[in-house]
């Protein structure tokens, strides 16, 4: 018996000892899975910017996003409010969001949400995000989608005419390439961060890390 509890006193000690080691390096915050040529990341689009804050702001932070990708909904509701508040609305952080279609309903989400006017698609998209459940995982997603954009006044008919738009259609196309081709974006959500790629969703600690060693 006692041979056994030293035994397990000397497993407990070496596992206590590598959450030590391993503490420093998590305390560090997440590391990139690459870097890419921001000058390149911020080329102007086929759409006008969805952005956020102060275009001069020292930090500029990119984020490809889907409408159909939970992790992308949970770091929108769950972390973005706090982003914004201590770092876009403080005029620390340039934050602009890019439309990653995964899929033809992302498409097509993208496209209604373009359709209320650019400067109020990122409250579109974030309505749409808060309506997740409601289209995206549903049986007939496309009513659903037109039933979760109601709020905004836009009516049955308008969504419609919105999706015969095919120059929208088209331009996501068009973003979707540029972010494989440039950022080698692979899942959402993807962050660049002056030029330093995240794939993930980042947590609240995760910014605090990568992001106040970097704001004046």
């Amino acid at each position: 018996m006692a041979r056994s509890l030293s035994s397990a006193l000397v497993r407990l000690a070496a596992a206590a000892a590598l959450i030590f080691a391993l503490t420093p390096a998590q305390a560090a915050g997440p590391q990139p899975e690459g870097a890419v040529d921001m000058a390149k990341v911020l080329e102007a689009g086929p759409l006008p910017e969805l952005s956020l804050g102060d275009p001069k702001a020292g930090v500029t932070m990119v984020e490809y996003g889907s409408l159909t990708c939970p992790h992308c909904a949970a770091f929108d509701l769950g972390v973005f409010p706090a982003l914004k508040t201590d770092y876009i609305d403080t005029g620390k952080v340039h934050f602009i969001f890019r439309e990653f279609s995964r899929n033809p309903l992302d498409v097509a989400a993208f496209v209604l949400a373009r359709c209320e006017g650019d400067d109020k698609t990122l409250a579109t998209i974030n309505l749409l995000f808060a309506q997740q459940e409601k289209w995206a995982f549903v049986n007939d997603p496309l009513e659903g989608l037109i039933m979760a954009l109601r709020p905004t006044g836009m009516s049955h008919e308008q969504a419609m005419a919105c999706l015969r738009d095919q120059s929208k259609a088209d331009a996501m196309t068009k973003i979707l390439k540029r972010a494989v081709d440039v950022v080698h974006v692979q899942g959402t959500p993807t962050f660049v961060i002056e030029g330093k790629v995240y794939d993930g969703e980042l947590s609240k600690d995760d910014l605090d890390a990568i992001l106040k060693p970097l704001v004046k």
